[in-house]
């Protein structure tokens, strides 16, 4: 797998070790923090670099199964969707060589006026499909730990007791649990005849933003309030962010079967869940307490 490292990844690692499965994690480097602890939790070391496409497939011989996640390529004005689309090809490439058999792919959710929010991950889902297969791609919409995220892009996170976002206070928007992308992964896995060729939009909950900040404020006890931010101060962040806020003021919006998906994965988590099971112990120490201003989300 790749990205075991990372949010989804991390979290994908952890339950499969969990059910006793090998995992083989690909990182650039084994000696890493994260890497080690991936390894005294039971999972496999291998050197992979997407920038260094020669190194892939070696990482992945043997392997009869792969979860992907590409890395982001940023760039001046925003995600770099040529260097996002050359690291997905080099993966796929690299897991047809190896012989993989099944790919679960993790792309970004798409809106329901059609446009996926992340040309680049779209690209490599169709380019997946020519080379793999058995592909299942798995569309996550925003993740429920945003709310932990580090407050250095301007927005999510909570800074002096207050989240900041794009979207409209009053109109719901989807989120899912990293613990559920995990489950849904672990599912495709264990039955690949059933999930290949399929695509899942994935979502969990639908509070609009001003019932997220309640539901927080409930659960932590401290007051947590939601401000949108203007058109201007999206646009200061990157021209991306501003993109977002206006696709969302003209309607778009996830269009996950959230009903469908508990059907799937009967205990998919709602926000309250999440803030339940964890959620609100990481908001009260990461950023409630004043001894610890703000927190990085893992």
């Amino acid at each position: 797998m790749t990205g075991a490292t990372g949010k989804q990844g991390g979290a994908t690692a952890r339950r499969l070790l969990a059910a006793g499965r090998p995992v083989r994690a690909v990182v650039r480097d084994t000696t890493a923090p994260a890497a080690l602890a991936l390894r005294a939790a039971g999972a496999e070391l291998a050197r992979g670099d997407f920038d260094e496409p020669a190194s892939l497939p070696a990482a992945l011989e043997g392997a009869s199964a792969l979860f992907a996640v590409p890395p982001v390529a940023y760039g001046p004005a925003g995600t770099d969707v040529e260097r996002e689309f050359v690291r997905g090809r080099a993966l796929a490439d690299a897991a047809a060589s190896a012989g993989v058999g099944h790919v679960v792919f993790t792309g970004i959710a798409s809106t329901r006026d059609g446009l996926a929010a992340a040309e680049g991950k779209e690209r490599t889902e169709h380019y997946l499909r020519e080379r793999i297969r058995l592909v299942t791609v798995l569309r996550p919409v925003r993740f429920m730990s945003n709310f932990l995220a580090s407050w250095d892009i301007g927005m999510d996170g909570i800074v002096d007791g207050v989240h900041r976002h794009v979207f409209p206070p009053d109109e719901p928007v989807q989120v899912i649990a990293l613990e559920d992308i995990a489950e849904f992964a672990a599912l495709a896995f264990d039955d690949p005849d059933r999930f290949a060729g399929r695509t899942l939009e994935l979502a969990g909950d639908a509070p609009t933003p001003a019932q997220a900040v309640a539901a927080i404020t409930e659960a932590t006890g401290t007051t947590v309030r939601y401000e949108q931010l203007t058109h201007d101060e999206a646009a200061a962040l990157s021209p991306e962010i501003a993109h977002v806020r206006e696709r969302w003021a003209a309607g778009a919006r996830w269009h996950a079967d959230i009903e469908v998906l508990r059907v799937v994965h009967p205990g998919l988590r709602t926000f309250a869940d999440w803030l339940a099971e964890s959620g609100a112990t990481a908001i009260r120490t990461g950023f409630l307490s004043p001894q610890v201003p703000s927190v990085q989300a893992g």
